[in-house]
């Protein structure tokens, strides 16, 4: 226990988080309906008289423990015994002190153990739910202002640890250690600080080629000791084919390091001119969010059953992870996680080495990804509005046109315009042209229109239609908006994964 710090400041006047005080004033008249609903209707004078007394008790002792000072974002397993101890002697002092004058009558002796677990575990998730949406705003500030540096290091000691922390805790959203590789097989799937160790150095390059699937990319490579020659060339020369930068962990902490901080691969949501006009597009735009919420909400619910059966196939077929995901670029440049059931086998076996692409496609997976099971996922990220039900398809940053300012204006979609009037028989430029014509021409009958036609081809497959020059055409002036092209320096040239998973 720690104790207190001779200080002449004065003291702090007593204060509480409302959350605090709602779990405080609601985990008494819960615990007593969990052990029996009864008791409220039957007794309630006594309910009342334990529920004002508890209230009572149990902000006495968070304040006596100071419980009001932590800070939730920095909310620690010390503070969580401290908050413990004041739950278990503030239930303790309810339970003597209503003994002592009513004997408990009309109260059962369990409620006050019932009332201090729920009492406790309601303070914690409160403060659990503060830091993560205190994480969660700050990851979504950075993530709109600052280039996220993506590093994998290599060689497992306490530097690399300690660096991981160090850049966890201050550069927080700027630099991200993805995976660490080392020599000793022993360590191959452990995790050290949440980090997960892929195993042997000599499978960097596969590594980084398998995270651009996922839209990962690495920037920059770092060792945690100095190689012998052999196994340092293999490294540079891999580093150099991906294009990412390579630093000696030792020597990282020069000022040089620090101040080269430029993404070696085009950042095409930060290159989103936010100040530029805004395309033309439909008014249905401004109550889509609104009208697909319900719909996709009720269509979750609807093919639950569906998601389970196709999961539980994948499951069998491949193993665990059932779920595969993405980075995307979703409405205005903005990155989110795209997910969808995994239909390939995995790229390297357990010996590292790469499995052909013609062994990866089951049966199965073949089955999932024809009737489009694979992405009954993408209803959650509908759901949390990543996503609509109908938009242009999210794509890679490195898939991305020339000028995607118009398809990143909206958020991207299950299904779209482009998707149902042709897929994969359609070229780049020939989706891009029909995702700009939806975004100008968008509304709610044309929705339903695309969601029909999207069933019918689940039934008939695929094929290109015949209206697509008619219907597309050229992209008017008012969709020709801003659009910054990401300086040259700045890019860095990155080799292309052959992504047998596509989501178009």
């Amino acid at each position: 226990m720690r104790l207190p710090v001779p200080s002449s400041h004065a003291k702090v006047k007593p204060r509480f988080a409302i959350y605090d005080l709602v779990v405080a004033a609601f985990s008494p008249y819960l615990a007593l309906y969990l052990r029996n609903s009864t008791i409220i209707s039957n007794n309630q004078g006594e309910v009342v008289l334990y529920c004002l007394f508890s209230l009572l008790c149990t902000l006495v002792v968070l304040w006596a423990f100071h419980i009001e000072r932590i800070v939730p974002r920095y909310f620690s397993l010390g503070d969580a015994l401290n908050l413990a101890k004041a739950v278990v002697i503030g239930e303790l002092l309810t339970a003597v002190g209503l003994f002592s004058f009513t004997r408990l009558d009309g109260v059962p002796r369990s409620v006050p153990a019932i009332h201090a677990l729920m009492l406790a575990a309601g303070l914690v998730a409160a403060r659990a739910f503060v830091k993560i949406a205190a994480a969660k705003r700050q990851d979504f500030v950075q993530a709109r202002s600052v280039s996220k540096q993506n590093v994998i290091l290599i060689g497992m000691n306490d530097l690399s640890v300690l660096f991981a922390k160090f850049l966890e805790t201050v550069v927080p959203g700027r630099w991200q250690v993805i995976a660490l590789l080392d020599e000793d097989p022993r360590l191959l799937g452990r995790l050290v600080h949440g980090v997960r160790i892929y195993g042997h150095p000599g499978r960097l390059a596969a590594l980084i080629d398998e995270f651009m699937v996922h839209g990962v990319r690495t920037d920059r490579v770092i060792l945690g000791d100095h190689l012998d020659g052999l196994a340092l060339q293999q490294i540079q020369e891999d580093c150099a084919r991906c294009g990412v930068d390579l630093a000696i962990l030792p020597d990282f902490f020069s000022d040089k390091a620090w101040t080269a901080a430029e993404p070696l691969s085009p950042d095409l949501g930060g290159a989103y001119d936010r100040a530029s006009p805004s395309p033309a597009m439909s008014r249905y735009f401004r109550y889509k969010a609104r009208v697909e919420f319900p719909i996709a909400l009720a269509m979750a619910i609807v093919v639950a059953p569906l998601l389970l059966v196709a999961s539980s196939l994948a499951l069998i077929d491949g193993g665990f992870p059932i779920f595969f995901w993405q980075r995307r670029l979703g409405r205005h440049g903005q990155e989110f996680q795209i997910y969808k059931i995994r239909t390939l086998k995995f790229s390297l076996d357990k010996e590292g080495l790469r499995v052909p692409e013609e062994e990866r496609l089951s049966r199965i997976g073949r089955l999932l990804r024809r009737m489009r099971l694979d992405e009954l996922p993408q209803l959650f990220n509908v759901i949390v509005g990543d996503m609509a039900l109908v938009g242009p398809r999210p794509l890679l940053s490195q898939d991305q046109p020339s000028n995607p300012a118009v398809r990143l204006a909206v958020r991207p979609g299950l299904t779209g315009w482009a998707q149902v009037n042709g897929g994969t028989f359609l070229s780049a430029e020939e989706k891009d042209r029909l995702d700009a014509w939806y975004v100008q021409h968008a509304s709610l009958w044309l929705d339903f229109k695309i969601i029909g036609l999207t069933l019918s081809f689940l039934i008939g497959g695929d094929r290109r239609s015949l209206k697509i020059p008619r219907q597309a055409g050229h992209l008017q002036p008012s969709l020709q908006i801003a659009w910054r092209e990401p300086r040259p320096d700045k890019v860095g040239v990155l080799p292309r994964e052959n992504n047998s998973n596509p989501a178009a």
